[in-house]
């Protein structure tokens, strides 16, 4: 009978790692050839379960197929020690979040401006400051990436504790679950458009889902390259489209349907749509960060962060509102009717001319949309690998398969209503991404002072917080802020409905100050009574 201790060891040496560790960030100590509890209770059950020992002797086969290079990830959610850091260049940092944010779709959040009844004028202002301040919160947590050498929300570990941590591992995964699910129904519109409408947008979905699948399987290494480069396309068609769109979009001046306080309403609303776009990826940041070494600087991984996400974003997100303008306050009669008849694709296929070139931007168009969607399926099955041992235990590709499944599935059953899916699902991220942000932050510096950190406890539920504090703290900033200052199709919360007409979405303030008041209390509290 195999020692399942032993194989667990064995398992671990083929990934190629020393699993050496710091007993804090502020001492030089190593447990040099000391298994990471979770990395050995994971590979226990591997060994035990036939299956699982052949799923992850087919990971580490093609690992070997590649290179033996580990571009094929095998370590999932492992605390990556210094040693085994293989950091890339620090500009990648700015460059990947160009390919993250610059595609076709995100171009439906800035599309929906004119939907909220805002002027151009309006809706540019409203985007741009809900871009700069959302990426601040994203830019933030990245930082912890390098520092703990862990995933992110494995980092929140550090506060929610092991198992309050569980929680913002499903919250990740629906987070990048509407994402993904948007692009997909992006995507499916667009192909059918190309095919003049002879395709069902479901042959669009599944076309994406496969491709987002097979490039997120291979992991940090291969995706940190695509998203170097995968930008630059995007970048040059919708300069293009910028041209040729721009002619028919009105006038600045030309005053939206809002008035008064609606007005100030539907600006918040906007504003709480573009923030949620680019705070979404805070709860996914430091995944791309951990492999950096500790001592690299948070100012660099913070401003290369920032300028990354506010620069692409607000360029695309432009995009849409100048389109948005053109089709629905302008009513150009031929963008009017693509859009309202097909969506997005029928008025990309519209405005992109003449038909030759439209079709072939269009098909282009839909592989920009990979750079976005191969860091969701990523990032989605480390968080559900941190669900628990057993969860661990099934390979990271697995778990990208299940989610790539459920997106399509998803997407499918929404293609009909994609301005709902942004509007209703995007917005309602900013509740939750706030009070995780901030908790993150005043644990970091109120009560960890930047360094006290016991990078060997980072999966000994015993030696992490309880996070009742964290766990408390992210309800109350839901239920007391998100739920009476939300705005949305479906409901809107008693503060929101102040400002008449179809709301004004202050949740995302509420939220943030409930958290922001509560947590160190309960903290302090939790720290005084358990001693964690």
């Amino acid at each position: 009978m195999s020692d399942p201790a032993r194989n667990g060891k064995d398992l671990e040496a083929n990934k190629g790692q020393e699993l050496m560790g710091e007993e804090s960030l502020d001492t030089n100590s190593a447990d040099t050839g000391i298994i990471q509890e979770e990395v050995r209770r994971a590979a226990e059950i591997q060994n035990a379960f036939m299956p699982l020992r052949k799923l992850h002797e087919a990971e580490r086969w093609m690992d070997r197929k590649l290179g033996g290079e580990n571009y094929f990830e095998t370590q999932g959610i492992d605390r990556i020690p210094e040693e085994a850091k293989t950091p890339p260049s620090i500009w990648n940092a700015l460059m990947m979040w160009s390919s993250v944010a610059m595609h076709v779709g995100n171009i439906p959040l800035g599309v929906l401006g004119a939907e909220y009844g805002l002027s151009f004028n309006g809706a540019m202002s409203s985007a741009t400051v809900g871009i700069m301040v959302g990426a601040l919160f994203t830019a933030y947590t990245g930082t912890l990436g390098p520092k703990l050498g862990l995933r992110q929300i494995a980092t929140s570990r550090y506060s929610f504790g092991f198992w309050g941590a569980k929680l913002c591992s499903i919250l990740n995964v629906v987070i990048g679950g509407g994402f993904a699910v948007v692009n997909a129904v992006v995507v499916g519109q667009i192909l059918s458009a190309v095919s003049d409408y002879h395709m069902s947008i479901v042959v669009g979905v599944v076309i994406i889902a496969v491709i987002s699948f097979i490039l997120s399987v291979f992991g940090f290494r291969l995706i940190h390259t695509f998203e170097k480069y995968a930008w630059i396309a995007a970048f040059i068609l919708f300069v293009v489209l910028y041209a040729q769109g721009a002619p028919h979009a009105p006038p600045l001046d030309t005053p939206g349907s809002a008035k008064g306080i609606e007005l100030s309403g539907a600006w918040l609303s906007f504003f709480a749509l573009l923030f949620s776009s680019v705070s979404g990826w805070c709860s996914m940041a430091a995944d791309y960060y951990c492999n950096y070494p500790k001592d690299t600087s948070k100012i660099k991984i913070f401003s290369l962060t920032w300028i990354g996400l506010v620069l692409p974003t607000c360029f695309t997100t432009y995009l849409g509102i100048v389109l948005g303008q053109a089709a629905t306050l302008n009513a150009y009669p031929p963008y009017a009717d693509a859009y309202n008849n097909h969506g997005l694709g029928g008025l990309l296929l519209e405005v992109w001319h003449p038909e030759g070139w439209s079709k072939f931007a269009l098909v282009i168009s839909v592989f920009t949309v990979c750079g976005n969607n191969i860091a969701i399926n990523y990032s989605s099955g480390l968080s559900l690998q941190l669900l628990g041992d057993y969860f661990h235990a099934i390979p990271r590709f697995v778990w990208s398969f299940l989610f790539a499944l459920v997106v399509a599935l998803l997407a499918i059953a929404g293609r009909e209503h994609l301005s709902t899916i942004v509007s209703n699902f995007v917005s309602m991220l900013g509740y939750w991404t706030v009070s995780f942000t901030i908790i993150l932050l005043i644990e970091d510096y109120v009560f960890r002072r930047g360094v006290d950190y016991n990078l060997k406890a980072w999966d000994k539920p015993d030696e992490l917080p309880v996070g009742l504090a964290a766990v408390f703290s992210l309800i109350a900033g839901y239920c007391g802020g998100g739920v009476p200052g939300m705005a949305q199709v479906w409901y809107i919360g008693p503060i929101a409905a102040k400002f008449g007409g179809e709301g004004g979405d202050v949740g995302i303030f509420l939220s943030g100050v409930i958290t922001f008041l509560v947590y160190p209390v309960t903290r302090y509290l939790e720290r005084k009574y358990t001693g964690r």
